[in-house]
């Protein structure tokens, strides 16, 4: 079935909102050992190894905790770093940080490096989402910060994007439409999943 633009809009609104909800659910039951699951996993499964650059994010409202697995990936030898928006409708720069460093407020208030920290393009991208498919499509909020990142990043070099999230956020089809990145991975609770 072929949506037009508006439709698949709209089918992605009230994907959302359901979604955002859902992994509230699931944040409640799950928060405490699921960061902690993650780290136990690490990369291992991805088959890259250290001083790749691995780019996470601060956890904003419901978003699984994925800084106990930097703080593993870091004492491990990768270079990890955290996201920063600099404009609407551009892509995602990056810059080094480890967990225990000092932060600045960012967009939204989300946490991020200090304008000092040292630019870096990263190999492996690990993305929040709203909802995430088998097939490696994912949900994110609309912004489209990560899929023009990825988009980006691809088109210079080989990227591993990696979805982070709650087991129970899986459904069996994500809306997407025709500038929709996709995921080499997800890794939650439960474990790693390879997508395709």
């Amino acid at each position: 079935m072929t949506l037009s633009l508006t439709d698949l809009e709209a089918y992605k609104r009230a994907a959302r909102s359901a979604s955002l909800k859902a992994r509230a659910e699931l944040h409640e039951k799950h928060k405490l050992e699921a960061p902690l699951a993650l780290a136990g996993t690490g990369l291992d499964f991805t088959g890259l190894k250290p001083p790749l650059v691995v780019s996470g994010f601060h956890p904003f409202k419901s978003e699984v905790d994925v800084l106990p697995l930097l703080a593993k990936l870091t004492s491990e030898g990768w270079v990890t770093a955290l996201p920063i928006v600099k404009a609407e409708r551009q892509p995602l720069v990056f810059r080094q940080w480890a967990p225990g460093e000092p932060t600045v407020a960012g967009v939204w208030g989300i946490p991020m490096p200090a304008e000092g920290a040292l630019e870096v393009e990263p190999d492996v991208l690990l993305v929040p989402l709203l909802a995430f498919d088998r097939f490696g499509h994912r949900l994110g909020y609309g912004g489209g910060f990560y899929d023009r990142t990825l988009a980006h990043l691809r088109a210079k070099k080989m990227i591993t994007a990696i979805g982070i999230g709650y087991a129970g956020q899986e459904m069996s089809l994500v809306p997407r439409g025709g500038m929709d990145q996709k995921l080499d991975y997800v890794l939650t609770e439960a474990g790693p999943q390879r997508c395709g």
